[in-house]
């Protein structure tokens, strides 16, 4: 069967984080939303996304294709009535559609054709950007389970101090001596050829995944992800880091998300809580104003290829957007638009021929290519994003 992860309504709620990626590769727990999906069906999956991104995630359309709505996460009985759809089948949660059958991906589909069948089980969904920290915790345990069953963890190594090891799988290739590790809270993950250093106190539940790093004595408190070849160190509560981003010093980052290639500096910190304990307001870029969460501790969400200088301040629930430049004294506003270069003191644009030269240095460090379709993609969110700076 072929499968085809679409992007559905909540796609604008998402942004910065999916001006560079269809909602389908956001990660929350240890793997992206892809990532999920294609263990629990056994197939790989391509992309229904916006036209700009097509070209790096492009879509594989065949004579009948299931379409599944990539801002609902799978679980095994989502998954099993999926895989049991047939021709003209679609299944729904209230208004919204989950997956359905087509012979085609026409846009504009009539389901009035269609067999509904209604979902009214419990699974999770992301459908804003505080989704991805505040439901990392549920997300980390459901991945930790698939992706651990029926397999033997490495060894944990006898310098490691540790709480309910039953909850802790090391890949193979893992290094850590010396650390402490708290499973009693939820399950640590540790992935293959990644490292934490010694003297670090981490509490579940956690992930870090391939290649990532945690730094000497480093305090971590669950939900925490630290995506693939990511790094992080200080003090680190509840956040999401999605990939090659650095979170590399002391300061605190908590109930936050980082996307791709993001860089924190030394010694900078964000507030997760206003001082009066009011519920925190976070830019939407689908309203273009400040949406309630519903949460009182809320953080910091910086979009892809954005980077702060060190002793960088940040308010609570602050919004940065895409290859965003930040430094100087003082809290900059809450809402940093994409290709922003300065701090409190104002911005200027940062044009895209500076942007993509540091893109260029940066990937290069991890051996990873700045392409002729990334470079297409980040000039286009330079385009749409012109009306949020000043110019």
């Amino acid at each position: 069967m072929n499968y085809i992860l679409f992007d559905g309504t909540v796609r604008n709620a998402l942004l910065p984080f999916t001006f560079t990626r269809p909602v389908a590769d956001i990660r929350i727990g240890i793997l992206t939303i892809r990532e999920k999906w294609e263990k629990y069906l056994g197939y790989t999956t391509t992309t229904l996304t916006e036209e700009y991104l097509s070209e790096k995630f492009p879509m594989v359309e065949m004579e009948e294709n299931v379409m599944i709505n990539a801002s609902f996460l799978p679980n095994d009985i989502l998954s099993e009535m999926v895989k049991s759809l047939e021709k003209n089948q679609a299944i729904f949660q209230g208004d919204e559609v989950i997956a359905f059958y087509t012979n085609d991906t026409q846009e504009e589909v009539d389901f009035d054709a269609y067999e509904i069948i209604e979902f009214n089980e419990e699974c999770l969904t992301v459908v804003n950007t505080w989704d991805i920290f505040a439901k990392n915790d549920a997300a980390l345990r459901e991945d930790f389970e698939l992706i651990t069953e029926g397999r033997h963890s490495q060894p944990i190594p006898k310098s490691v101090n540790v709480i309910s090891p039953e909850n802790i799988f090391i890949e193979e290739g893992a290094k850590l001596e010396f650390v402490t590790l708290n499973a009693s809270t939820g399950p640590i993950y540790i992935g293959k050829n990644a490292e934490i250093m010694e003297g670090s106190v981490i509490r579940g539940p956690f992930a870090l995944c391939e290649s990532g790093r945690v730094k000497l004595a480093a305090k971590v408190y669950g939900a925490t992800t630290v995506g693939p070849h990511s790094v992080i160190g200080g003090e680190v509560s509840n956040s999401v880091l999605m990939g090659y981003s650095n979170k590399g010093h002391d300061g605190f980052l908590g109930n936050s998300v980082l996307g791709e290639w993001c860089n924190i500096g030394a010694d900078s910190n964000n507030s997760n809580l206003k001082n009066n304990y009011e519920e925190v307001r976070l830019w939407s870029y689908e309203t273009e104003g400040f949406a309630r969460t519903g949460l009182q501790f809320c953080g910091l969400m910086m979009g892809d290829h954005s980077k702060c200088g060190i002793n960088t301040m940040f308010n609570t629930g602050t919004v940065v957007g895409v290859s965003a430049n930040i430094f100087g004294s003082g809290f900059p506003r809450n809402f940093v638009p994409s290709y922003s270069w300065g701090g409190a003191a104002g911005f200027t644009t940062y044009l895209t021929s500076k942007a993509f030269q540091t893109a260029k240095i940066v990937m290069a460090r991890r051996q990873v290519a700045f392409t002729e379709e990334d470079a297409k993609i980040l000039e286009h969110v330079f385009e749409i994003t012109k009306k949020y700076r000043k110019e």
